[in-house]
Parts: structure tokens; sequence; C-alpha cells
């Protein structure tokens, strides 16, 4: 039955998250960043001295500033409050919380179906813009992917469980992505230590390995603060749903 439920639960949650309108909305950051890199890469065949830079720090510095600091928390809100948030809204989630379901697996059923949305419009992205950029699958394309996919999974959990506690989620998360994330925590030296982003670019510094900082990679916290911040956030914020979830009542109209 929880298997039969789970099932369910996931494919409504995709459903809702690719209707043809959110799709619309969710291809326009990767195409914008997959234009950006092209145009990069057009140019670096006109310059030699933008190809020099190609093929030094000018990838990663693409990469941080438009894949992780801009297309992967966008992409997190999106996924992350659209997997549970219009139901919320709308009320129908009455309708599955009357359902003989953990609210936990609820919580975690949607989770791993915005992860893959968040994977398919997000890290896939970034890895061809890093193929783009790179003219091959080296060291800072996979490292780049590795660190868009953990952004994206703590990005997921962080919004969805926000829409679980306030119905203004997309606005505050706007707040944050925009701000915090893409302003504050990628230029503010005290700031950064917080930041999904600097935890995300240390993971991908580690798996870039020796040579990081020659190419530019480079992150305010080191590879194990990093790694524990993004568990702590993504296990906590989806624990914190679930149990959200709990004490929601079915009848709630405010």
């Amino acid at each position: 039955m929880n298997e039969l439920m789970n099932r369910t639960v996931a494919q409504l949650t995709a459903r809702s998250l690719l209707g043809r309108r959110r799709t619309l909305l969710l291809m326009l950051l990767p195409l914008a960043l997959l234009g950006l890199c092209t145009l990069a890469r057009i140019l670096a065949g006109l310059d030699p001295g933008i190809a020099a830079e190609l093929d030094g720090p000018l990838a990663p510095d693409l990469l941080t500033a438009f894949g992780i600091a801009i297309v992967m928390p966008l992409l997190g809100l999106i996924a992350g409050t659209g997997s549970i948030g219009p139901e919320i809204d709308e009320g129908s989630i009455v309708y599955l919380l009357a359902k003989p379901l953990n609210r936990y697996t609820i919580v975690l059923t949607k989770l791993v179906v915005a992860i893959g949305v968040v994977a398919a419009f997000g890290v896939l992205p970034v890895f061809a813009a890093g193929v783009v950029l790179t003219g091959e699958v080296g060291s800072v394309t996979v490292a780049y992917a590795a660190g868009a996919f953990v952004a994206g999974v703590a990005y997921a959990a962080v919004f969805l469980c926000l829409a679980v506690i306030t119905r203004n989620a997309v606005v505050v998360g706007l707040i944050y992505a925009l701000i915090w994330e893409s302003l504050v925590g990628g230029l503010v030296p005290g700031a950064q230590t917080l930041s999904i982003q600097q935890w995300s670019l240390a993971v991908a510094k580690e798996v870039f390995g020796d040579g990081a900082y020659r190419y530019g990679i480079g992150a305010a916290v080191e590879f194990s603060t990093g790694l524990v911040a993004l568990l702590v956030v993504t296990i906590g914020a989806t624990a914190y749903a679930g149990r959200r979830l709990q004490t929601l009542r079915l009848h709630d109209d405010s």
C-alpha cells in the first residue's frame, strides 16, 4: 500500500511540476546558461585572448556565477515549492493527507521528484555548459556537475520546507536565492560560510582535485565543513517539513 501511494504521489507531483507552463519556465534558465556559454565559446574562436581565458579561470567563473549561483537556486525554488506549494495553496493537500500515508513519506517522495527535476533541468545543463566551455568532459565539467547536484538537492529540500511553512514561499525564496545566495553569499566573507553556494563549491573543488585554485575554483569553507553543512540542511529541512505536515490541519483555511 505504501509503495503504491509513493508511486501515486510521485506521479502526481511530476505531473504538477512538468505541466506545460512550468516546464517552459524550467527551460528558460538552462537555455540562458547554455546560450551564454556557447557565445563565450564562439568568441573564443575569434579571439585568442578569450580562448586562453577559457582554458584558465573563465570557464569556472562562468559556471560559478551563472550555474551554481543563479540557475541552481532558482531551479531549486521552482521545483521545491512547486512540488507541494500549489496543493497547500489550493487546499487539495487535504485529500492526500486524508490517506493512510506517513507524512514523512509524502515529503520524501515529493523531494525525490523535485531533485529529479532539478537534475534534469539544472545539473545536466551545467554539465553540458562545461563541455561547451572546455571542449571536453574534463575535471572542470565533472566538478561543477557534482557541485550543481549537491546544491540542487539542498535547495530543493530548503524550498520544499519553506512551501510547507508559509504560503509566501516563492517570494521569500526569491529574496533568499537572489539576495543571500547570489549576492551576500557570494561576496560577503562572513556570510559565505552560511551559503549553500559556497558549500557546493567546496564539493566542486574537492572533486576537481589538485590545481583547483589555479583554475579559479575556490570556496569559503573546507570540503568536510561544506559536506556536513549540506547534509544537515538537507536532512533537517526534510525532517522539519514532514513534522510541519503532520501538524497541518485538514480543514485549516487560514
